[in-house]
């Protein structure tokens, strides 16, 4: 019943079009390689293999589609687990429709999409020091350059291209070109993978 309704609100769109379904992870994975879609709207908690392990072995591939995960769960590890595993983005399935095709359309641009509570959720972790961790000689650190880590930084503190140029100077298009620089570099997609990480490494600490 899901599905169907889920597939009705993506069908209506002009420029959208549903070209699988699937009832568990395994059977994702396949149709997804065998269909090559843009975006994967992903549940969690499924029979067999859960999404978590499907979004990781989709995202592990080559030209990897972008992966929505979307369930009725709003629990911090799932948020966390699911970013980690390269999903692009996390809204609850109780959001409105319009909120849905949003998000579609913001992945399925490159960019990464969270609902406000888990984007708040998310902050607040990472501020109250519940995820910390010293790696700051990782390999990935190593390959920025010094202007592409304080790019890194800024981009961590949730900053637009714009804000970042005027705390360090420089103009929002360069700044932009750092951070699509920065990203292949680190192994990341986008700015919110980017962001994680750069927690993760200790980067940058929890003010």
């Amino acid at each position: 019943m899901i599905r169907a309704g889920l597939c009705a609100i993506v069908g209506s769109q002009g420029d959208m079009d549903v070209v699988g379904e699937a009832g568990d992870g395994a059977a994702a994975i396949e149709l997804a390689e065998r269909l090559a879609p843009d975006v994967v709207l992903m549940d969690i908690r499924m029979p067999g293999m859960d999404g978590l392990t499907a979004t990781a072995r989709l995202t592990a591939g080559e030209n990897p589609p972008r992966v929505l995960v979307l369930t009725t769960f709003h629990q911090d590890a799932y948020v966390f687990q699911a970013l980690r595993a390269g999903a692009s983005g996390f809204l609850l399935k109780d959001s409105e429709p319009a909120d849905l095709v949003a998000a579609i359309r913001v992945v399925a641009a490159g960019e990464a999409m969270l609902s406000p509570l888990s984007t708040r959720r998310l902050i607040d972790a990472f501020t109250s020091g519940a995820v910390t961790v010293d790696r700051t000689d990782d390999p990935r650190l190593t390959r920025l350059t010094p202007r592409e880590r304080e790019v890194l930084e800024q981009v961590a503190t949730g900053l637009s291209n714009a804000e970042i140029g005027t705390v360090l100077g420089i103009g929002a298009g360069t700044v932009k070109t750092h951070v699509n620089a920065l990203l292949p570099k680190l192994g990341v997609r986008d700015r919110v993978q980017a962001t994680i990480l750069a927690y993760d490494l200790g980067l940058v600490r929890p003010r």
